[in-house]
């Protein structure tokens, strides 16, 4: 993408309703490796995560604990969701939360624009209403219930009966935009990936949209309309709109100019909001529609999707108290294709530490450094003139980066490790059959021997960076143990697209020692 394109990344805002799981962890983290990537290639970017705090669901919850809605959407805000973002290490550029003012004013100034330009009208509406999905439910999206729902229509997402709601309300003329939705998809086959999300989607709006309920007057725990303080804007309605009034919608012309449009990643189960809803809403109101929707697959526990009303639900610091942040973001940028489901074990997490993290990159980091610093007093020396294999690994490393840029940019980090793990496996077969402790041994193999060591190292440097927008804390440690921040500067300042050029870590850096990066771990 051109250096001067702003890239700006969000996630979905969460209902702070309950502490998260590491279903959130991994859309967090996902954005994350892929803000990370750009921000390091020099791309402007800007990445938006937050929380979704009104609605009916809030209101329960915070009545069922015998709180306010503000009161009990500030305590789970800082005692669980700010510290999510921490125990991840989550490098956000920002937080919103509905209930700022900068986000109510922005939503009542752009259902205003829609009332006033003739997209929004009153109107009475009869149906069966998800409170957990905070949506009006078609007769196909429910099933009929088991246990102790047992013959009542449920929400086949979250497997709670539905209420019958009538309501007079106002609702957003979305039944016009259908044609125009169609054409989007058509002349952008990318505005909608994967593309099993792009063709639900394209079926779903060929047999036509119906008009949007977008307030509510039986609760007052949202916005306000503006023309009618007896009704509070729909809870998604006024969500959506989080990823523009970030942004400056409405009071930074300049910074929204900048900024949007946006990517946006969502959970499948939510792709019609942001695929259909969101882009008419803003054709609407004369707005740019988003960059692209990505909607990656569900985590599932046992063969169902994290939950913590079905008591799947694994909290983040559950992973990270034992095997680190590196693990958890590597372990689940790596073993899910981003798009699809993904089944989360324990046995699998500690098999891709022991095997790709610990046995892989931190052992060929350890032995890289440990030969260094035994056959060479710890400076890098020159590589002088490169062999075939020296060659190979140079080519290896041009490659790898080369390919993982491409795979972030098409929102594919598991592409992009897979490519980079190449390096990781290509060094540990070098060192292999270069044998550099039988060279040490014959002063006549002295300027092999440089060449072995000046190469692994120059390929550690390639790796650091190609992995620091994934292995935050391990990448770090091991670029100071390089020399290479000494003598190139901070990690996060390396131009990420120049990672693959070769020699850019100089003869004579000095290494020292480095500490396990992933230490063992002794089972319970």
């Amino acid at each position: 993408m051109p250096a001067d394109r702003s890239f700006y990344i969000t996630t979905p805002i969460f209902y702070p309703s309950d502490v998260p799981h590491i279903g959130h962890g991994y859309t967090e983290v996902a954005a994350d490796v892929i803000a990370r990537w750009h921000r390091q290639a020099g791309d402007d970017t800007w990445s938006l995560t937050g929380t979704d705090e009104h609605g009916q669901k809030m209101l329960r919850t915070a009545t069922a604990n015998d709180m306010g809605p503000r009161e009990w959407a500030d305590k789970l805000v800082q005692e669980s969701w700010i510290p999510l973002l921490e125990t991840l290490d989550i490098a956000n550029d920002d937080f919103i939360r509905t209930t700022q003012p900068r986000h109510e004013q922005g939503v009542a100034a752009f259902i205003q624009k829609l009332y006033d330009t003739g997209f929004i009208e009153a109107g009475d509406y009869e149906g069966f209403y998800c409170v957990g999905c905070e949506e009006y439910k078609q007769t196909a999206d429910l099933v009929t219930g088991t246990g102790r729902y047992d013959g009542e229509l449920v929400c086949a997402i979250h497997s709670i009966p539905v209420e019958l709601s009538k309501e007079r309300n106002y609702f957003f003329r979305m039944s016009r935009f259908t044609d125009r939705l169609l054409a989007l998809y058509e002349e952008r086959p990318d505005f909608v990936q994967p593309e099993s999300a792009r063709n639900e989607v394209v079926q779903f709006v060929r047999r036509g949209l119906d008009d949007l309920s977008i307030s509510r007057s039986t609760f007052d725990w949202g916005v306000p309309v503006p023309w009618d303080q007896r009704h509070v804007v729909y809870v998604w309605f006024d969500a959506l709109l989080n990823y523009v009034t970030a942004v400056g919608y409405g009071e930074d012309e300049a910074t929204f100019a900048r900024r949007w449009p946006a990517v946006h990643l969502v959970g499948k189960d939510i792709l019609r909001f942001h695929a259909v809803i969101w882009p008419a809403m803003l054709m609407a109101a004369g707005l740019e529609v988003p960059r692209q929707v990505f909607a990656h697959g569900w985590l599932l526990v046992g063969g169902e999707k994290m939950s913590k009303s079905k008591a799947t639900g694994i909290a983040p610091s559950q992973i990270t108290d034992t095997f680190g942040s590196d693990a958890f973001r590597y372990s689940f940028m790596r073993a899910i294709p981003f798009g699809q489901d993904g089944s989360f074990s324990w046995e699998d997490l500690a098999a891709r530490y022991q095997a790709e993290l610990a046995n892989g990159f931190g052992n060929l980091a350890s032995r890289v450094i440990a030969m260094i610093t035994r056959y060479r007093d710890g400076a890098v020396p020159a590589a002088g003139e490169p062999s075939e294999r020296d060659l190979g690994i140079r080519q290896t490393v041009a490659a790898a980066a080369a390919d993982a840029d491409a795979a972030i940019d098409r929102m594919a980090p598991h592409e992009a490790l897979a490519a980079i793990w190449r390096i990781v496996e290509e060094l540990n077969g070098y060192i292999t059959l270069e044998q550099p402790w039988v060279l040490a041994k014959d002063p006549a193999d002295a300027d092999r021997l440089d060449a072995v060591l000046a190469t692994a190292a120059e390929g550690l440097r390639a790796l650091a960076v190609l992995l620091s927008p994934v292995l935050t804390r391990s990448t770090a440690t091991l670029w100071r143990a390089l020399g290479a921040e000494a003598a190139l500067g901070a990690l996060h300042e390396q131009p990420l697209r120049e990672a693959g050029e070769w020699g850019l870590l100089p003869a004579g850096a000095r290494v020292s020692p480095l500490e396990p990066l992933f230490p063992r771990i002794d089972a319970a």
